[in-house]
């Protein structure tokens, strides 16, 4: 019985010693920090009430969601996403919009366009088209919702492209050029988006 004992708080204290260890060094890489707290990496969607943790901290100063001062003859609820800037307005009205940080398609994978939202979904699963399951092929054929999926905690679908407005497990590569033609976002800011905006909203991408 002490063996017994003795074998369940080392258990219990390596599990605590590697929460310390994997706190500091995703905060060194300014990854998310492992917490116990949170839903089991193996959940396939959060418990009901989970709230994603904040990164915008993260971020440069420039990719902070904030109102900004914006002209433009779009009525408001339309979204306007300035790839080369590394930017998304939503537009308000009265010479303001709502700005976020956003990571946008790399070198070959550029589009522009103008659509319209066409679906919006919580936690969305991911299937990967054919094209990029090509390209990497240890890609799974099908991911559920959660928080280690790609698309993060909210997905705008942009008309009937493959494309969308998505949160993102990787919120170290708000502006940067890194995705196949989706438009990232950081997870507290895409939900912020989504309570923001219907469907049938235009969506201008330049």
């Amino acid at each position: 019985m002490l063996r017994s004992s003795r074998a369940v708080l080392a258990a219990v204290a390596c599990l605590l010693s590697f929460s310390v260890f994997a706190d500091t060094a995703s905060a060194a890489q300014g990854l998310f920090m492992f917490d116990l707290s949170r839903p089991s990496l193996h959940d396939t969607k959060p418990r009901p009430g989970y709230k994603v943790k904040s990164n915008k901290v993260r971020l440069a100063p420039e990719f902070r969601r904030q109102i900004v001062a914006y002209q433009s003859n779009q009525k408001p609820g339309t979204i306007i996403v300035n790839t080369g800037e590394k930017h998304l307005y939503l537009v308000l009205g009265d010479g303001k919009a709502m700005r976020y940080g956003i990571g946008t398609a790399r070198d070959g994978f550029e589009w522009s366009g103008t659509h319209k939202v066409s679906n919006k979904r919580e936690w969305p699963g991911w299937t990967p088209p054919a094209e990029m399951k090509r390209r990497q092929p240890n890609l799974p054929d099908y991911m559920p919702g959660g928080i280690n999926n790609p698309l993060g905690a909210r997905a705008i679908y942009i008309g009937s492209t493959l494309y969308r407005i998505h949160g993102t497990n990787e919120p170290w590569t708000i502006g940067q050029d890194v995705s196949s033609g989706c438009i990232r976002m950081v997870n507290d800011d895409v939900e912020d988006l989504y309570a923001r905006v219907k469907i049938g909203a235009k969506v201008i991408v330049l």
